[in-house]
């Protein structure tokens, strides 16, 4: 199964309708199969004292005299601009997306046909968000970042007691830093949720740059999930740590050719180097002039291309045979 890209364009539409139309065209013309906003009712989702987190802050013209409540408010898309942005989604040949972050948010999404809903990592202790999800939407992708394997224990005991089977549910390993160090991003916990829940896995990258996306899929992600914007330089809490179109456009490209790459299991030669063996490998050949009745010995003989006679590997099955022929240097033997 081709690994499932989405590409978050989050809160980075900074409110605006225009900007969010031509992040879908820029998700289409990458080739990533998803798009994914953010749904939320500011007042419910955040108290009006909340500072803003470090990574908001540094990004916000404001700075430390917003807080989360109003940085958050002017971010909002209300019902109508969702609806027309799932409908342009639809036009334009790509899955639309949200992440919903209070409890009315999650039925707007169901009203508008999503089948596919996106829990992000700072509801994974929300147990009336979580028992709402699963009783609403069938299939999951939960987000796991600042978590532990307890708590996403819980999380998937919560979506599966209340409705999602197992096999609807794919887990993300994440890291909320944003950016996140590369040091902090730990990709071999991805491998440690598939084998401690038996569930499908991705990885949601909040890194610079596209790499560790791409090992994420070597290492058998089947959701990749990437911030991107149309300027790292618009204001915003998201836009430095995210990827700009062209860069949208190689990282599609690089786990499409990763995911090609993978290929099978078995070890065999492809169709395409089939062809070098008779130029590449060695045949025994003379090393100088034999004549017929010689013994074939270790100064007589040597090993050069082509492939197409005996092969070394038969060295000590043609040394002390007898020659039935004159050879002359660089002829291949035959027995």
């Amino acid at each position: 199964m081709s690994v499932f890209i989405i590409a978050e364009a989050g809160v980075n539409h900074n409110g605006s309708v225009e900007i969010a139309k031509k992040m879908i065209d820029a998700a289409v013309q990458a080739g990533a199969d998803a798009i994914k906003f953010q749904t939320f009712k500011t007042e419910k989702l955040v108290c009006k004292s909340t500072p803003q987190a470090e990574y908001q802050m540094k990004n916000s013209l404001n700075g430390e005299s917003e807080t989360q409540f109003t940085l958050l408010k002017k971010l909002e898309i209300n019902q109508e601009t969702h609806r027309e942005l799932y409908d342009y989604c639809e036009q334009s040949g790509i899955v639309f997306i949200s992440t919903p972050f209070d409890l009315d948010s999650i039925d707007l999404l169901k009203s508008l046909g999503l089948q596919l809903i996106k829990v992000p990592s700072g509801e994974i202790t929300n147990y009336p968000y979580l028992k709402k999800v699963a009783q609403t939407f069938n299939q999951v992708v939960l987000s796991t970042g600042m978590a532990d394997l307890g708590e996403i224990e819980d999380a998937l005991n919560i979506l599966i007691n209340n409705g999602v089977s197992r096999e609807n549910i794919t887990v993300l390993h994440c890291n909320t830093e944003y950016p996140t160090p590369i040091q902090d991003v730990n990709l071999r916990a991805m491998l440690t949720i598939r084998d401690a829940f038996g569930v499908k896995v991705g990885y949601s990258d909040h890194t610079l740059g596209i790499e560790v996306s791409i090992a994420a899929t070597a290492l058998g992600a089947t959701v990749i999930e990437k911030h991107f914007t149309l300027d790292k330089n618009m204001e915003g809490p998201d836009h430095a740590a995210s990827l700009e179109p062209d860069e949208l456009l190689m990282l599609v490209r690089g786990i499409r050719n990763t995911e090609k790459s993978l290929g099978s299991p078995l070890k065999r030669p492809s169709a395409s180097e089939s062809k070098n063996k008779p130029v590449v490998r060695k045949s025994i050949v003379a090393a100088g002039d034999i004549k017929q009745g010689d013994v074939f010995t270790e100064e007589n003989l040597c090993v050069k291309r082509p492939g197409t006679g005996i092969s070394p590997m038969q060295w000590d099955q043609v040394i002390n045979q007898v020659a039935r022929r004159d050879y002359v240097e660089d002829e291949i033997i035959e027995l």
